[in-house]
C-alpha cells in the first residue's frame, strides 16, 4: 500500500490506502522507513497520498494493539529528517495524528487548500512522538503548537500556511507539478553541491 516511483534522482512515496482515509498501518510505516533509510544517494524524496486525504494517522485497529506508542513513527521521522536529499511532503488532503511526524521531517510542507491538520494525540490518551512537538514548535512558535496538540484545534491549509506549518498552497492539480518543480534545482545540482547547501541549513 505504499507505491514507490524511481525518477532518476527523485524518488516519489505514495501512500495508496485512500477507501482507508490512507490510515497507516505498522507494514506500511515499515515499508515508508525502509524506503527513506533507502534513499541516501537520491537527490529528493516526495512524500504523497493518493485521494483526498494525505493520511489520518494510525490504523484504529492496530493503533488500539499498540501501535499508536509504537516506535516505528519515530523511526520514521528520524531517517526522514536525517536525508542529505530534498525532501518534501506534498500533502493531496488532511493531515492527522502521527502522520505529522512524517511531515514534520520534511524540509519543504506544500498542501491543497482543503488539508486540515490535526493531531489530537492528548484527547486520545496518548503522548506524541518525542520530536513531533519540538520540530512542530521549531516552525510555527510554543503557543500554535500548544493550540494544535493541547487545545486540540484543527488548522486550515490557509491558517497553516500563516502560521508557517506549510509552505505554499496550491491547487490539488498542481500538487505534484509544484513539487517536482521544487527538486528541479537539486536533482540537476552536483550531488557535493546539494549536499553541501543542505548541511548549511541545517
Amino acid at each position: 500500500m505504499i507505491e514507490l516511483e524511481k525518477d532518476g534522482g527523485l524518488w516519489i512515496a505514495t501512500i495508496n490506502r485512500p477507501d482507508k482515509a490512507n490510515s497507516l498501518t505498522e507494514a506500511m510505516l515499515e515499508e515508508l522507513l525502509e524506503i527513506a533509510e533507502a534513499a541516501t544517494q537520491v537527490k529528493a524524496l516526495i512524500l504523497t497520498g493518493r485521494g483526498k486525504v494525505f493520511s489520518a494517522g494510525a490504523d484504529l485497529d492496530e493503533a488500539r494493539a499498540g501501535l499508536a506508542t509504537s516506535d516505528v513513527w519515530e523511526r520514521l521521522s528520524g531517517a526522514i529528517a536525517a536525508l542529505p536529499c530534498l525532501t518534501i511532503a506534498a500533502l493531496n488532503g488532511t493531515l492527522a495524528g502521527g502522520a505529522n511526524g512524517m511531515a514534520l521531517a520534511c524540509d519543504l510542507r506544500i498542501a491543497v487548500p482543503s488539508a486540515k491538520f490535526f493531531y489530537p494525540v492528548m484527547k486520545l490518551g496518548f503522548l506524541p512522538q518525542a520530536s513531533d512537538p519540538v520540530r512542530m514548535k521549531a516552525l510555527i512558535g510554543p503557543a500554535r503548537t500548544k493550540m494544535i496538540l493541547m487545545a486540540g484545534q484543527k488548522i486550515t491549509a490557509d491558517e497553516a500556511y500563516a502560521y508557517g506549518l506549510v509552505d505554499r498552497v496550491v491547487e490539488p492539480d498542481a500538487l505534484m507539478s509544484t513539487a517536482r518543480d521544487l527538486t528541479a534545482d537539486v536533482v540537476e545540482a552536483k550531488p557535493e553541491i546539494a549536499t553541501g547547501i543542505a548541511e548549511l541549513c541545517r
